[in-house]
């Protein structure tokens, strides 16, 4: 579409929604008139006692009106609520389903461009950072007669062996 087409198209839909949001109006304010035809018109002759007894039943009708109004506002909301915990319980029972997970086998190097992005070019080889681990053989002390042991701990000269062995 040229460009031409396209702004003619665009002023057509305006003029269209105006004429829409004008007939709107019009049945907005016939509503209106035809409702207030039906209520009867105030009768305001009598004396002061019988106006303020109106007035007392038109506020009691107003009161008794916003409690009506504010009990079904409830209702709605513990509906609402309740829909909601409903749902929840729905989801819970169909679990959430998981999708099935692809095996990737990746470098260490790629891995490390993905997570890094393109800016950083490290290269690193894990297996060459590894040091090596010797294990280093204890020499076991013979087991021998105990007796002898204990004969040569004896006494100063075998705490002073045992002190200086170590």
């Amino acid at each position: 579409l040229s460009e031409g087409t396209v702004s003619i198209f665009m002023s057509l839909m305006l003029q269209i929604a105006a004429n829409l949001i004008e007939e709107e109006k019009k049945e907005m304010k016939q509503e209106k008139d035809n409702f207030m035809a039906n209520i009867p018109a105030l009768d305001l002759s009598g004396d002061q006692a019988m106006l303020m007894e109106m007035l007392k039943k038109l506020s009691q009708t107003i009161d008794k009106v916003d409690e009506e109004r504010y009990d079904a506002e409830a209702k709605v909301k513990k509906t609402e609520k309740e829909i909601e915990d409903l749902k929840m319980k729905v989801i819970e029972v169909q679990g959430i389903k998981k999708p099935a997970l692809k095996k990737v086998r990746m470098s260490a190097d790629a891995m490390l461009a993905a997570l890094l992005g393109t800016k950083h070019k490290a290269s690193m080889d894990f297996r060459a950072n590894l040091k090596e681990v010797k294990k280093e053989v204890k020499e076991e002390e013979e087991v021998g007669d105990w007796r002898k042991n204990v004969d040569e701990q004896a006494g100063m000269d075998g705490r002073k062996k045992k002190f200086e062995s170590t």
